[in-house]
Formats: structure tokens, sequence, C-alpha cells
């Protein structure tokens, strides 16, 4: 009984922890504001880097958006980097009139991607804009990219959004989008703190991220370890509001375990690799804002959290019951962090019809767990779309 007690008090440390960390930002995230600073008056030139791997069903679509960006034409480039796509899309893409660069690996990878278009590109460019291949940014969405390095931000998170809502799960994974648009971008800058990176609509200073790039060779969740080393070397990273990107949602919930393992495998590898330089860096430097980034990688899966408080309230309730409030108001804020999260705008009726598929999603998250091990030795590929006529 000793024994059990003191597993339920470790667990209830860890997950109090893990409540705080969602209930907070949830808070601050409503009164974020703009991020402020004198504007340089420049328009920068922008390199727009598409790194996509077997991505036919969707790459020509989002050149034609990237193509409508309103912003001067001669300012930004667009960079599709194709890797293992077919002919017949290479062939469209120029037809477009963008050069796509091709490329090809043994073991792909994103930041294998994108470190290759860097090395091509050579040093005429200010900022670098990063898109996924199922990305469709808003027309100004560069304008506003421009806007916040302008202000004096070097490494900016734009606002993804769902670009679909054809099933329960596409539904609820935009959800998941949008608190984590609340908390790791609004409340956490709300705080002081760095805006999470998302791993696309992101944009940043050239020269920063090509020298930062050049040591990041992750296998999958290359934006984890970018904003880990952008925060251990000081640099604060900002969130744009109104730099918004069409981001596709996964919509069965086989793509949705995978693309979660990945994401667990990237978060939990680097959570440890990085947590000692945090520890040291906290205590020689005060760096808090890196010290925190390695905290948040530690966090369980945001939908097995409420599981465990409600199992442990459960437990306490029946067999330590000194702890039983303790439990019960975890579960009430972990909760309440969820309702202050979810913007308005998501309470429609078809959110509420795809909340009766949470269990699916549910078990989708636990399986998600079962791929991590996978996700640690290759890249576990998210399809998109379907087939693209070209």
């Amino acid at each position: 009984m000793i024994v059990f007690n003191f597993l339920l008090y470790l667990l209830l440390t860890y997950l109090t922890y893990a409540v705080l960390f969602q209930f907070i930002p949830a808070l601050a995230g409503h009164i974020f504001k703009k991020e402020k600073g004198q504007q340089d008056g420049r328009f920068r030139r922008f390199a727009v880097l598409i790194p996509a791997y077997r991505e036919d069903a969707v790459l020509i679509d989002t050149v034609r958006a990237a193509l409508r960006l309103d912003y001067p034409q001669e300012l930004f480039t667009i960079v599709p980097i194709a890797d293992q796509v077919s002919p017949a899309t290479i062939s469209a893409i120029r037809e477009l009139g963008v050069e796509p660069l091709e490329v090809k690996f043994k073991k792909s990878t994103k930041s294998k991607s994108i470190n290759t278009a860097l090395a091509c590109l050579g040093d005429g460019f200010d900022a670098v804009a990063v898109l996924d291949a199922d990305n469709h940014p808003k027309p100004d969405f560069l304008l506003k990219m421009n806007e916040a390095l302008g202000s004096g931000l070097q490494a900016v998170q734009g606002c993804r959004t769902a670009k679909n809502a054809d099933t329960a799960m596409a539904v609820l994974d935009g959800v998941s989008e949008a608190v984590n648009n609340h908390l790791l971008c609004a409340g956490q800058r709300a705080l002081g703190l760095s805006a999470r990176l998302a791993g696309s609509g992101m944009a940043f200073d050239f020269q920063l991220f090509k020298n930062i790039m050049k040591d990041i060779n992750a296998l999958g969740g290359f934006d984890k370890e970018l904003e880990l080393r952008l925060t251990q070397s000081g640099v604060k990273i900002g969130y744009a509001p109104d730099a918004i990107v069409l981001d596709e949602k996964v919509a069965k919930a086989d793509s949705f375990a995978k693309q979660r393992g990945r994401w667990l495998a990237a978060q939990y590898r680097y959570g440890r690799r990085f947590a000692g330089a945090a520890g040291r860096a906290l205590v020689r430097e005060g760096n808090v804002d890196f010290f925190s980034k390695t905290l948040q990688m530690a966090l369980p899966p945001r939908l097995v959290l409420p599981v465990f408080l409600l199992l442990g309230a459960l437990i306490a309730t029946f067999f330590q019951w000194e702890t039983a409030v303790v439990w019960q108001l975890l579960v009430v804020a972990n909760f309440s962090s969820f309702a202050l999260a979810i913007p308005r705008s998501y309470w429609r009726l078809e959110f509420l019809q795809a909340l009766m598929t949470l269990p699916l999603a549910l078990l989708a998250t636990l399986r998600a767990l079962t791929y991590m091990p996978l996700a640690a030795k290759q890249f576990l590929h998210t399809s998109h779309g379907t087939a693209a006529s070209v």
C-alpha cells in the first residue's frame, strides 16, 4: 500500500504539472495582443520553401495558392522541393512558371530537403517562409510575416487553420489546431515566452534559419529541434495570428494515429536530448524560455490527460481520499482549459456532432503511442488529398 500511495502521489505531481501547463496559457491566451515593435518599413525578399515528399495529390494546388500571394512578385521566390514527385507533377509546376528543386535521398526527411534548398539558393534572401505541401496561404500571408519580422522578431509562427472539415476526424483535428494556436502560441506569448513552431506557416530571418538548420538532420519533428535550438540561443519565437495558412487536416483515424505517433516520438526524443542543456541554461543564464520548452516536450498527449485525471480521481476517492479533492480540481481545471482554448467560432453543430467520435480519436491517440518506436527509425508519411489531375 505504501508503494501504491507513492506511485499515486508521483502520478498526481506529474499530472498537476501537465494541467497547469495547459490551464495557465488557456487563461493568458485571452489577453494576448498582437506583437508590437517599431516597423523598419522595408520589404524583405522571401524564399518560400515547400518541401514535398510524394505529394502529387496536393502540391500543384499549393503552388497555385502561393502564386496568389499579394506581395511584390520580384521579392519572393517559390521553391517546391520535390522529393519522389512524379514527372507529370514536375511538368505541371513548370507550366505555372515555377521551377521545382528535385531532390532524392536514401532516407528522405524534411530537414534534408530544406537544407538542400538553402544550399542551392545562396544568400540573396532576407527571409524564408516554410509551407507544407498541403498548405494554402492567405494572399496577405507574406505581408503579415514581413510586418512581424519588421517589428524586430527573427522567428515567427503564423496561424495554421483547418482547410477541410469533410469528416468528424478532420473537424476534431481542426479544433486541436485551434487549441494549439491558443495555448502554445497566444498563451505562451502573453506569458512572455516563445510560441511553438508547427512545422509550416512560419517565417525566419534567412541567415539565422540557414545557420541553425545546418545542424539539424532530424528524422522527424525538425520543427521541435528548431524550436529548442532557437530558444537555446536566446531567440524569441513570435506569433502572427493574422498570417493565416490553411492546413489540410487528417480525415482518417489511421492517418491521425501515424501523424501523432511521429509528433510524440519527436517531442519526447528532443525533450530528453535538450533537458540537461536547458537546466544548465536556466541556472547559468536565466534562460526560462528554453527551459520551458523542454518542459512542454514532457507533456502527455492532450486527449489522454483527461482519462488519467478521471481514473486518478476515481481511485483516490476509494483509496486515497485525502487527495480526492485535488484530483477533482484538476479534472475541472483540465476541462476548463479546453473550454477556454476552443474559439467561439468552433462551437457549432458540426463540432458538437464530431464530439460523438471522441472515443475514436482517443483510441487513435493511444495507437499513436504504438507508432512511436517505428517513428524513431523511419519517417512516417501522412498522405494528403486525392490524386490531382495534371
